[in-house]
């Protein structure tokens, strides 16, 4: 394996599912301003996450997508003009 290619930096973050609230402790290179504090007492920087595997459909076993950028509605109105 290459020496040096992955990066040493890893620290403790809490990642937030912004669709159902659900958050988990991990590590990662990414940073952030904001930070939140955990159940053990200490403050960590929070990542914000669209979808994790609490609400994505194919781990919930649930037909629904989510969809919070408004992609699906864009797609719709560009594609019913051509109908």
């Amino acid at each position: 394996m290459k020496q040096g290619l992955h990066p040493e930096s890893y620290k403790f973050v809490v990642f937030k599912d912004m669709s159902n609230g659900h958050t988990f402790l991990g590590r990662s290179t990414a940073s952030s301003k904001e930070t939140i504090q955990w159940e053990d007492g200490n403050e960590y920087p929070v990542i914000k996450l669209e979808i994790s595997n609490t609400s994505h459909p194919f781990y919930t076993g649930k037909n629904v997508l989510v969809d919070t950028a408004g992609r699906i509605d864009k797609f719709k109105k560009r594609y019913e003009k051509k109908k």
